[in-house]
């Protein structure tokens, strides 16, 4: 066979085979989705945030909760009807403030219930939605956090806490500007956060949880695990569904050379007896 017929073959399959790959993991997600709304009776919408094979240049792009992800969640939420509950899969490290509070605060309006999944994390902005769910069910493992805003790569609070210990002369005016908003982002998702908790907790326990959660108690990524929110008052449960682990796995991460956690998974009669 003429050689060069065989490079531009590779090439070709090359070029191809990614393509046939996703083609196949979108199938099987469909078909995953199908199944779990016919067995909960539900409307299932996800909202996973990995770094999956599609890439610019060859680096894999960082997803993050964006306009056009609440555009898409709002229209789901609108074409399903008021009597039928909605399930949300939910696995982000955040994102935009505007985009997640449109998507918690759709949630929040929905007749029936309505239930957030964590399988793994779902941190600042995946919090706030979250939080307007009538019931979060999260792994044994799995993480909310905080959702003090964050201006620019800095925590809002911090920036007002920086100016007050100086005096104003010491201190630039764009740096003023930017406590001025700060202070402003502070008031806002507090308010935000106290709105979405008053549909589980009462006045006094929603305003003292949202301060606790939106004005810089903790670092940005700091763990809030099912115990602390149980503390709070919020009804969590620990009973994640299998087929949303499975549907985890058809979200994969870009392959690497080196692998840097490898398991040999344990026959199935081995974790039944386990258990």
């Amino acid at each position: 066979m003429n050689p060069v017929l065989i490079i531009w073959l590779f090439f070709i399959l090359s070029a191809f085979l990614p393509m046939v790959k996703q083609r196949r993991l979108d199938s099987n997600r469909l078909k995953l989705l199908r199944y779990l709304q016919a067995k909960r009776g539900s409307q299932v919408i996800t909202l996973i945030h990995r770094q999956e094979h599609l890439s610019f240049l060859g680096i894999p792009l960082t997803r993050f909760i964006n306009i056009e992800d609440s555009e898409l969640i709002l229209r789901a939420i609108r074409l399903t009807p008021d009597h039928v509950p909605i399930d949300l899969i939910l696995h982000t490290p955040g994102g935009l403030v505007l985009a997640s509070e449109q998507i918690s605060t759709a949630l929040l309006k929905h007749p029936a219930k309505v239930t957030v999944f964590v399988p793994h994390y779902a941190m600042s902005g995946g919090t706030m939605i979250a939080l307007a769910a009538d019931e979060i069910v999260m792994d044994d493992n799995a993480v909310l956090g905080p959702v003090d805003p964050q201006i620019g790569s800095f925590p809002a609070v911090s920036i007002i806490r920086t100016v007050e210990q100086k005096s104003k002369d010491e201190v630039d005016d764009q740096t003023l500007i930017l406590a001025d908003i700060a202070e402003k982002a502070l008031k806002q998702v507090e308010e935000t956060i106290f709105h979405l908790l008053k549909k589980h907790l009462d006045e006094e326990n929603s305003r003292k949880t949202a301060g606790l959660l939106s004005q810089g108690k903790w670092t940005h990524d700091f763990p809030i695990n099912s115990d602390m929110l149980r503390d709070f008052g919020l009804k969590v449960s620990t009973d994640v569904p299998r087929e949303i682990y499975s549907l985890m796995d058809l979200y994969p991460q870009p392959p690497q050379r080196r692998p840097s956690v490898q398991y040999i998974p344990l026959p199935a009669e081995t974790q039944d007896k386990r258990r």
